[in-house]
Order: C-alpha cells, then sequence, then structure tokens
C-alpha cells in the first residue's frame, strides 16, 4: 500500500502543479488584457482631447517616433480586429473603442471564473493529497504498534 500510495501523492502533486502553470497562464493572459484595456483608455483620452492641427508624436516602431499634425481629427482609423480597420468620426471611434474594451472586461471575467476553478479543483486535489499522508502516517504508527 505504501509504495502505491507515494505513487498516488506523486501524480496528484504533479496535477497540482499542472494546474498552477495553468492558473499562472491564466492571469498572464488577463494581465495582456488589462494592458490593452489600459491602450484603450489612452487612445479614447486622446481622441477626446485632440484638436485638428494638433501635433502628436506617431510610433514607427523600435522605441522611434516621428512627430505629425493631425489633419483632420475627424477621420479616425480604428481597428476592428481580425485584421480589418474601419474610418470613424470622433464619436464612433470612441464608441468602436469602448466596445472593444467591453469585450475585454467579458473576457476578464471569463479568466477569473476560470481561475477560480483552478484555484477549487487544486484545494481538492491538496486535500486529498492530506488524506493520503495522514492515512499512511496511521498506517506507518499501527506498524510500529504491532512491531512492538
Amino acid at each position: 500500500m505504501s509504495l502505491g500510495g507515494n505513487q498516488q501523492l506523486q501524480e496528484l502533486a504533479q496535477q497540482i502543479q499542472e494546474l498552477e502553470q495553468q492558473k499562472e497562464a491564466v492571469q498572464g493572459e488577463i494581465e495582456a488584457l488589462r494592458a490593452e484595456q489600459t491602450e484603450i483608455d489612452e487612445a479614447v483620452e486622446a481622441i477626446e482631447k485632440l484638436d485638428t492641427d494638433s501635433t502628436v508624436q506617431v510610433p514607427l516602431g523600435g522605441g522611434a517616433y516621428v512627430r505629425a499634425t493631425v489633419e483632420d481629427i475627424k477621420e479616425i482609423i480604428v481597428d476592428l480586429g481580425a485584421d480589418y480597420a474601419a474610418e470613424r468620426d470622433e464619436a464612433g471611434a470612441v464608441s468602436t473603442l469602448e466596445s472593444k474594451r467591453d469585450t475585454l472586461d467579458e473576457r476578464i471575467e471569463d479568466l477569473q471564473s476560470e481561475i477560480a476553478e483552478i484555484e477549487t479543483e487544486t484545494q481538492d486535489l491538496e486535500s486529498r493529497a492530506q488524506q493520503m499522508q495522514q492515512q499512511q502516517m496511521q498506517g506507518i504508527q499501527q506498524q510500529e504498534s504491532q512491531d512492538e
């Protein structure tokens, strides 16, 4: 029984470790979604503050920027997802971005529920492991008392 019990404990420990890794991956995804939400918030704020003829810094990539003048704030190109973009006026751009943020909120809520499920499953496995360890200890104590 002892060898089988040890193997079962090892399997439980491995399952717990896999769940912890899964939880970390989900938490990483949540962090990435929150960063995307921050970018959306910054874009909305910029749209609401900018005027035609405003000077802005446009990222070129690699940490390089160029100064540019906003030609017409009423023409904003917004990423719709799936490699599609559309030209919107200010209100339309803000509305589209807020809709994207709401979608991200829903995804974050789903992921948080997933984390809660993982935590519950982890607690269940840890509880089973503790019970198995206690049973093994009782078995060892009974064996020792019989040997005396």
